[in-house]
């Protein structure tokens, strides 16, 4: 039994306790990782961090669809915006985008399609600083991951500049959401510099780095490939020349390239956590866990090149335990978290600063 809102309860004043219960709910059955971090933030930031997850979930969902080419993505993603703007009904999306979406698509996601008005609702029951924030990052990532799908194949992106992008618009543009609504909550974060906020993309696209590593051959097996031609080439590689398991030496090269870039992307995260005051555990926490599980990931893919699949390179539970016990050992402490992050990646390769 869950806590399924219909979306014809939507339209006008909902139940903003109801709307946050299926919230929480729609939490688990998406991102178990999400819905174990989320909490630890102060209670306005859960409603915020959590719409805002649960929007650009929404967004990830079309991009996801198997059935739906590029040009029907681009579309529902034209029409999830405008919903966002109050320029159509948010039933109308939830109708329509249900009509076309693939039934082997997730129940949990086909409960929060169904259930979108209500998401909408909520976001639309924010302050006007949180609500440009959300609006902006599905803005971004809704027509960044609708170009990206229209080039999407095995050929891989152009270039490391165009991975940089890809990285921006699918979590990058997340981690400029994210430092809008810390900042509204801890303003001192400001205090550290200007920066903060290209110290948040360079998180994201660390996170999104991991990613790509670790689903390297399940997106290769559907015709996907979103690494840079450029850095194949300098390894005297061609996308053909790929495949799961391959362990040639060149291949290696690149992956470990891979892996040094993207820890200095996770440097620069744990930089940017660092900033938000000691007494903000449950922020920090928030932004640790997801460093610390990349740095793990990144150390099972160093260790084990030749993988063929996700699962041989996913972090175990107890792992995670570990990180969160750890975290909750260290995180007012930022000298003892700067030696922990040097220990953790240093058995990982190294390269230049990015």
């Amino acid at each position: 039994m869950t806590d399924n809102i219909a979306p014809e309860q939507a339209p006008g004043i909902i139940d903003r306790d109801a709307a946050l219960r299926y919230q929480t709910a729609s939490l688990q059955r998406v991102s178990r990782t999400f819905a174990l971090t989320i909490p630890r933030l102060p209670a306005g930031l859960q409603e915020t961090v959590g719409n805002g997850y649960l929007l650009c979930r929404i967004a990830d969902t079309i991009e996801d669809d198997p059935l739906l080419d590029w040009e029907a993505k681009a579309h529902w993603q034209k029409v999830f915006l405008a919903v966002l703007r109050k320029e159509t009904p948010a039933e109308e999306f939830a109708r329509g985008f249900a009509q076309v979406m693939a039934a082997e698509m997730p129940d949990g996601e086909h409960d929060l399609i169904a259930n979108s008005p209500v998401v909408v609702s909520l976001t639309h029951s924010f302050n006007s600083v949180q609500q440009s924030a959300l609006i902006r990052c599905v803005e971004i990532m809704g027509e960044g991951m609708a170009e990206f799908q229209r080039r999407a194949s095995r050929a891989g992106l152009r270039d490391q500049a165009d991975m940089d992008h890809y990285c921006y618009v699918v979590a990058g543009v997340v981690g400029e959401m994210l430092t809008t609504l810390f900042v509204e909550e801890e303003p001192r974060m400001l205090a550290g510099g200007a920066d903060l906020p290209a110290l948040a993309v360079s998180f994201g696209q660390g996170l999104q780095m991991t990613n790509i590593l670790k689903d390297l051959w399940t997106d290769w097996e559907r015709g996907v490939l979103w690494l840079p031609q450029d850095r194949l080439r300098d390894h005297a590689l061609a996308p053909e020349d790929l495949h799961p398991g391959m362990n040639q030496p060149e291949f290696t090269k690149l992956l470990m390239e891979m892996i040094a870039l993207a820890a200095q992307h996770l440097r620069n995260a744990l930089t940017f956590t660092l900033r938000i005051p000691a007494e903000q555990t449950g922020m920090r926490d928030f932004c640790l866990w997801a460093i610390a599980m990349a740095v793990l990931t990144l150390r099972r893919i160093a260790e084990n090149p030749g993988f063929c699949s996700a699962d041989e390179v996913k972090i175990s539970r107890v792992s995670v335990r570990n990180v969160v016990l750890l975290s909750r050992l260290l995180h007012r402490f930022d000298p003892l978290l700067d030696l922990t992050f040097r220990v953790a990646v240093k058995s990982l390769p190294q390269g230049q600063s990015c």
